[in-house]
Order: C-alpha cells, then sequence, then structure tokens
C-alpha cells in the first residue's frame, strides 16, 4: 500500500489527515546468526520493504490503532492498559508504549494506520520493523528526546518484556540504523559499529520457503537459553567467559568435555559465526565477493548441523542457489525453522537466478517460493504529510 492509499484509509479511519508518514525497513542478516544474544557480532543491511504507518496526535491519552492487514482495530489509553488476545498485532504497539511510559516519556495520545510489506514470519523482521516504526512515530508526534541506539534499545525491550520473544538487538538496530547501499557490522556488547559499502554490482535475493514459523512457538527461546547455559558452566573454566563471544576459537577442543554433545555444538556454532564476521568484513573491504560468499555457505552447514535451526527446505534452497547462475553464496537467515534464505548474486544474473530457484524448488516440493530482490537501504524514516 503507497502513501496516497495509507493516507485515504487514515481519513477513512479517523474523519481527519495524517500528519507523519513512518516507514521502518525489515532487514535481512547477511552473516552472523543467532550470534547477537550472544553478545558477539551481526552483520545484517535493512531491505527495501517496510512497515508503514500514517499517524496524527491526539489532544487526550488514548491510542487508536487500525491494521490494514489484519483489518482490526484497537483502542486503548496509554496509561493503563493490558495485553490484547483477540488482536495480538497489536501487543508489539502496547510493548512499545510500555516501554516509553517505563521512560517516564510524555507521550500523546496517537491516531494511526499501519500497513507492510515485510512477509510476516519469514526472518525478515516484520516485528522489529514494526516496533521501530511506532517508536518512531511516538517520537516524532511528541518530540520526545530519543537518540536513535537508545530508540532501537527501547524496541527491543517491547518484544523482549512484553511480547515475551528473547530477540538480540539486531533486528531493530538494523531498522534504525542501516544506510543505503552498507551492510551494518554491529558489536552487540558494546554497540559499536561500522558500515562497510556492498559492492553495487552484487545482489542481495531473499528466497522465501513459505515455511512459516512463530518465534513464540519455536525453539528460538530454547536455544537462547542453552547458549546462556553453556556461557554459566564456561564462566567456571575462566572468569572471563561472560558470553560465548569469550571463547576463543582455539580452546574448542578444550570445552568440549566440559559440556554436553548438544552444548558444544552450540558454542561451536557461535564461536566460528563469530569469527566467520569478522573475516567476512576483511574480505568484504578487499572486493572479496567470491570469499565472502563461500563464508556464508559455512554459515548455512553450522547452522544446520551445530545449531540445528535448518529444515529441508532451507537446506534444498541453499543447494539450488549453489547450483544457479550468478551465486557467490547462501545460506539460511533468520532464527530457523523456516522462513528465508539469503543470496548474493551478480546482478547480471538476478533473473536467471530467480528463475532457477523457482523451477528447482516447485518442482521437488510443489511449493513456489517467494523471491525478492533487494536493495540494502536506509534505516526508519518519517516524513511530515
Amino acid at each position: 500500500m503507497d502513501k496516497v492509499q495509507l493516507c485515504d484509509v487514515f481519513e477513512k479511519e479517523f474523519s481527519r489527515p495524517g500528519q507523519v508518514l513512518v516507514q521502518a525497513p525489515g532487514r535481512v542478516n547477511i552473516l552472523g546468526e543467532h550470534t547477537d544474544y550472544n553478545e558477539g557480532f551481526v552483520f545484517p543491511c535493512a531491505i527495501d520493504r517496510y512497515i508503514s504507518i500514517v499517524a496524527s496526535a491526539r489532544e487526550d491519552s488514548r491510542v487508536q490503532a487500525y491494521s490494514v492487514d489484519f483489518e482490526q482495530r484497537v483502542e486503548f489509553d496509554h496509561r493503563q492498559f493490558e495485553p490484547s488476545r483477540d488482536a495480538q498485532w497489536s501487543n508489539f504497539l502496547r510493548g512499545v508504549v510500555s516501554e516509553y511510559q517505563k521512560g517516564s516519556y510524555d507521550l500523546p495520545g496517537v491516531d494511526l494506520v499501519v500497513s507492510g510489506n515485510v512477509p510476516l514470519g519469514a526472518g525478515l523482521s516484520s516485528s522489529a520493523a514494526f516496533e521501530v516504526a511506532i517508536a518512531e512515530t511516538f517520537r516524532v508526534l511528541g518530540a520526545l528526546e530519543i537518540d536513535k541506539v537508545a530508540l532501537a534499545l527501547l524496541s527491543q525491550a517491547a518484544e523482549n518484556k512484553y511480547v515475551g520473544v528473547q530477540c538480540g538487538i539486531m533486528d531493530q538496530f538494523a531498522s534504525v540504523l542501516s544506510q543505503e547501499g552498507s551492510v551494518l557490522f554491529l558489536d552487540c556488547r558494546d554497540l559499536s559499529f561500522s558500515l562497510v559499502p556492498l559492492n553495487p554490482d552484487t545482489s542481495v535475493v531473499v528466497c522465501d520457503s513459505r515455511v512459516q514459523r512463530s518465534l513464540d512457538n519455536s525453539e528460538y527461546n530454547k536455544r537462547r537459553l542453552e547458549c546462556e547455559d553453556a556461557a554459566r558452566i564456561l564462566g567456571n573454566w575462566r572468569k572471563e567467559v561472560t558470553a560465548l563471544r569469550d571463547v576463543p576459537e582455539s580452546a574448542l577442543d578444550e570445552v568440549r568435555p566440559l559440556l554436553s554433545a548438544d552444548y558444544f555444538k552450540r558454542v561451536k556454532h557461535v564461536v566460528t559465526e563469530n569469527n566467520r564476521v569478522v573475516q567476512g568484513i576483511k574480505v568484504l573491504e578487499k572486493g572479496d565477493v567470491d570469499a565472502f560468499g563461500e563464508l556464508l555457505y559455512q554459515s548455512h552447514v553450522s547452522l544446520r548441523d551445530e545449531f540445528q535451526v535448518s529444515c529441508k527446505e532451507l537446506d534444498l534452497l541453499v543447494e539450488l542457489a549453489r547450483e544457479a547462475p550468478g551465486t557467490y553464496g547462501a545460506r539460511m537467515t533468520g532464527a530457523g525453522f523456516g522462513g528465508c534464505t539469503v543470496n548474493l548474486v551478480h546482478g547480471t544474473q538476478v533473473d536467471p537466478f530467480c528463475a532457477a530457484i523457482t523451477e528447482g524448488y516447485t518442482r521437488k516440493t510443489e511449493k513456489t517460493p517467494f523471491v525478492y530482490v533487494c536493495k540494502p537501504s536506509d534505516g526508519v524514516t518519517f516524513q511530515r504529510i
């Protein structure tokens, strides 16, 4: 839904014009999976698919929101409210409002209409984009003093504390701080970050397996708890280990006897994945996209075998990509158990790549994949209407 259409829906719902348009992008993680909540390194970029909000401030403390995609309207007083059972999408909105209230921000009442083209349940962080869009909407309409990093942290806290999904900071950070044409390197411990340009001849292609998963019903939280428990065990081995990012790869053989087989697999993935991110930035800065792509393939194998979060459909998409024309590298991206793969493809080969993936996947699964050719894009933006 474009700006004009969304503005029309707003006027129909609220009988007045909207004041601002806010757009927060989804993201695809190029490299560094399940490392963010282990205080490690990630390498995502925002994509040109967005959660869009048209909104206006109110004179009272009411929040009225209409979701175009869910065809539902909710209303509550932002001074006192409860989670919704009937409109669960609105709990992301309520979570952001709750975190603002904890910070003693002076919130305006808001009328808003929301719609998006970030696929739901595909691992492209539609939830983070929604949280960031809501947070930015209140910031703009309330003239709230909150910087970009704090905005991302507030959005993450909404998902952790109100919705109950223990996501790391990567998704919200990418939706706020990404820049067009670049990939974002983020140290999830100290939140230092830098931007690494992606060769403009390289396209980011996202292939949706159409195996949908819901994070709160998956083993995502279980994997996080396994990593935290393994870190506690290894903290007794070396006191400087407070998170799995502190385990050197050279010590993996030494720590193996201290851990169960499953815990060791989780540790091995996180440790080697962090190193792949560091190595990947070095080769990408040199313009060696082939070497960078090989690291994506290695990442997928580790996610499949060590972290055990892939599925047969994701594995098939990676196998097809390896044989498709123009592919530098491919891997599953997101939490896993369904969702998408990310593929780096030479720009001149995008069309034959997409055709090969679509034909091969449909033939072997009887499902037609959704294939999105994406551009690394800017983080959240707003404009006055």
